[in-house]
């Protein structure tokens, strides 16, 4: 049982510390001077009130059981810990360290103090658990006759494909990188993320038996009915990758990249390896449109490259400071909290709105209003960036932002990088190959098991869901993987509607 008295005893929040700014900024190691396990670290778990209705535990998505871990941290009992930690979660490495941890937004205590260090209280157990190796391979007691492709090898990919490997399944994943772990390897930073974390876990997965393909792209190398054809069941986990677009005047010019393309590539150099689009920040005046995860890790990543000065777009105002009105625990409040990469540098402009590029061409100026008068404009042909003309927004009447008057300005820009989110996943051989049906919104459709209209083929994750966390990714994957197993078993399984917040993923018991 917890202290019941422990919030009152401890009643401050400690933080991690960071490495110097001027230190950090020279590498892409872990921004963080300490690792989870501090001397303060069991007397913080101590803050945990082991609430009678835990509302952390219905604010995360995969429903960890949280008051129970963090009473197992209080009492250094690490082992137990992570034995409560992994049954829920297949990654607390990962969401541990970049999840915006939606279950402190609900915790009892955020009420009338700062809530309990739940992200910390999880990344130190499994930390401490790969440490004191614990953290075992987990192969199943017996194997079954039915094989699963697993498209994508991103944090709902992964998840899916453990969880039915553990089942007895025979388990492929087929991943177009030449590295496991979609997004969290190549589109998150290591200096938030270290790829070795990935690593060992991807070994984990291969001692357990599940396979790897990479280097495949399932639509160009097999296609998806080939793939079909060779297994029991397709899982689609290839995440929402196509990028939303800035269709303003001067779109064309070079130098002006998606977030995506950009981050991947520093990534790639970092680890010796060659870039695919050649993108970096160095020496230039770096604009980013967005201000989102996302942009911040275009800022900390230029930063590293040696941008000359960066500067983060928001049409949006700065989040309040405190949780406003229409944001009422235990719902998850969207607060301005300085990134790592903000404390780093650039500057950030809220309420602006981009109106058009302005480019050079043999040293002439182009404007944004020739670039959209020139019929046939290309980049190559035309001219690279050299800034952007923005404006300044204030809510509308008619729409979400009016544009004020006299408020037009340029601002410097050698390098524009896009960071405005991604509209769906890039199904095209999909629905060439093996149609699906898609909704509203372009993601894979699929009913309340995560079937898809197409016999045996599921969808999970982003591919399914739309743009979100790498923890609803994780629950997703789970989840499906509970739905494969009923599909290719015939043995029922009581899953839940279609997955949204307050309802908690499915466990698969190990066969």
């Amino acid at each position: 049982m917890a202290d019941p008295r422990g919030f009152l005893k401890v009643r401050t929040r400690r933080e991690l510390a960071e490495r110097p700014v001027e230190e950090r900024i020279r590498d892409w190691f872990d921004v963080h001077a300490e690792n989870g396990l501090q001397d303060w670290t069991r007397e913080q778990a101590a803050r945990c009130m082991d609430c009678g209705t835990p509302f952390c535990m219905s604010g995360c998505p995969l429903g960890n059981l949280i008051p129970e871990w963090n009473d197992l941290v209080r009492q250094g009992k690490w082992e137990e810990a992570y034995n409560r930690l992994s049954m829920t979660n297949n990654f607390p490495e990962v969401t541990g360290r970049i999840c915006p941890a939606l279950c402190e937004s609900a915790c009892v205590l955020g009420i009338h103090q700062p809530p309990t260090m739940i992200k910390n209280d999880e990344v130190t157990i499994i930390d401490q658990a790969w440490e004191l190796d614990y953290v075992k391979p987990l192969p199943p007691a017996r194997l079954s006759s039915q094989t699963v492709a697993v498209v994508g090898s991103g944090p709902a990919g992964l998840a899916c494909a453990q969880q039915l490997t553990r089942a007895g399944h025979t388990v492929v994943v087929y991943e177009r990188d030449d590295e496991v772990g979609g997004l969290m390897r190549y589109g998150i930073p290591n200096f938030k993320l270290d790829k070795r974390i990935l690593d060992r876990r991807v070994e984990q997965m291969k001692a357990e038996g599940t396979r790897f393909r990479t280097n495949t792209e399932i639509g160009r190398d097999i296609t998806w009915d080939d793939l079909r054809s060779r297994y029991d069941a397709v899982v689609v986990a290839i995440g929402s990758t196509v990028p939303r677009d800035m269709n303003i005047p001067g779109r064309e010019m070079d130098g002006i990249h998606f977030a995506m393309d950009f981050l991947p590539d520093a990534t790639r150099r970092v680890y010796g390896k060659e870039p695919v689009h050649g993108i970096t920040a160095k020496d230039k005046h770096v604009v980013i449109i967005g201000g989102g995860d996302t942009g911040s890790d275009c800022l900390g990543t230029s930063i590293r490259q040696g941008a000359k000065d960066v500067t983060v777009l928001q049409i949006m105002p700065q989040e309040p400071s405190s949780r406003p009105d229409n944001q009422p625990w235990p719902t998850f409040a969207r607060l301005y909290q300085k990134t790592s990469s903000m404390e780093e540098g650039g500057e950030y402009v809220y309420n602006t709105d981009s109106v058009g590029f302005v480019g050079e061409e043999d040293g002439t100026k182009i404007t944004y209003e020739h670039a959209a008068r020139t019929e046939g404009f290309v980049a190559d042909e035309q001219g690279h960036v050299t800034g952007l003309k923005v404006v300044t927004v204030a809510p509308g009447e008619d729409g979400p932002f009016t544009r004020q008057p006299g408020t037009e300005r340029v601002i410097p820009a050698d390098l524009v990088l896009i960071s405005v989110g991604f509209l769906h996943p890039d199904t095209a051989t999909l629905s060439e190959q093996l149609p699906c049906d898609l909704d509203a919104r372009g993601n894979v459709a699929r009913d309340d098991a995560f079937h898809t209209s197409q016999e045996g083929v599921f969808s999970c994750g982003d591919a399914g869901r739309g743009q979100s966390l790498v923890v609803w990714a994780i629950a997703e994957g789970r989840s499906c993987a509970a739905a494969v197993d009923a599909y290719l078993t015939g043995e029922p399984t009581e899953l839940p509607a279609p997955i949204v917040a307050s309802q908690r993923p499915m466990s698969l018991p190990r066969r």
